[in-house]
């Protein structure tokens, strides 16, 4: 049993980096960097863990108050999990010679979501159970990696910008008011709000991500030179 939680657990996760790395259709990442930022994304939960208990505990309001609310959610998770999976992907992938395409934004960035979302996932699933696993894997991992791919898209065009900076800033941003959203909501004792609400968000996020990825893939400095290379040469009569 925990050796099926435990495949339960890393499989969404692996699954979701693998579908977007194969979205990547005209220059594909060197495995050495992908398994980089995904294991940063792993060990960069630990961190993240103890600055947000420090927070609960330094602002200890009250569960029911709504002020406490938005800033437990969108303050105190969801910005302290993007902010350090935002420093991952700066600090590891972004100036490297092989983010080379604004589709790489995307790329990393999802590599370091779902490295993140895998461990935390380990820890929820192995003391929850088959029934906590089976809710991530339709929730809490395609949510993760749908604040990756709105945060990578904007690092991605960051990149090749002169004033980089307000992409950079954007991409956080975006990525920290759907990860506040989706957990705002997720919060509520109210079913009904947390179906229509939470899914929604979510619905929204990942239908913005599929478009982004589409942008991004039309776009490719590298897509040109691939249709010429794939083209079969003309046989002389």
């Amino acid at each position: 049993m925990e050796l099926t939680l435990f495949g339960l657990a890393i499989a969404p996760g692996a699954a979701i980096a693998l579908y977007v790395y194969f979205r990547d259709k005209y220059e594909k990442e060197p495995l050495t960097l992908l398994l980089k930022t995904f294991f940063a994304g792993f060990f960069i939960v630990i961190p993240t863990a103890l600055i947000e208990s420090m927070l609960f505990e330094l602002f200890p309001f009250g569960h029911s108050n709504l002020f406490y609310n938005i800033i437990h959610n969108f303050l105190f998770i969801g910005f302290t999990e993007e902010a350090f999976k935002f420093f991952c992907l700066y600090a590891v992938a972004y100036a490297t010679a092989d983010f080379n395409e604004p589709f790489d934004g995307i790329t990393y960035a999802v590599m370091v979501s779902m490295g993140f979302a895998t461990s935390e996932n380990l820890m929820y699933v192995l003391d929850g159970g088959l029934n906590v696993a089976v809710v991530r894997v339709f929730t809490a991992v395609p949510a993760h990696a749908s604040f990756a791919v709105l945060m990578g898209y904007f690092v991605g065009l960051a990149k090749f910008r002169n004033n980089h900076a307000p992409y950079l800033v954007l991409g956080l941003a975006i990525a920290t008011f759907f990860h506040g959203a989706y957990d705002f909501f997720l919060s509520s004792n109210d079913f009904e709000l947390i179906a229509l609400c939470a899914l929604l968000s979510l619905g929204i996020g990942l239908r913005l991500s599929f478009k982004a990825m589409k942008i991004l893939n039309e776009n490719s400095p590298f897509r040109y030179s691939t249709i010429i290379l794939r083209q079969k040469p003309v046989k002389s009569s």
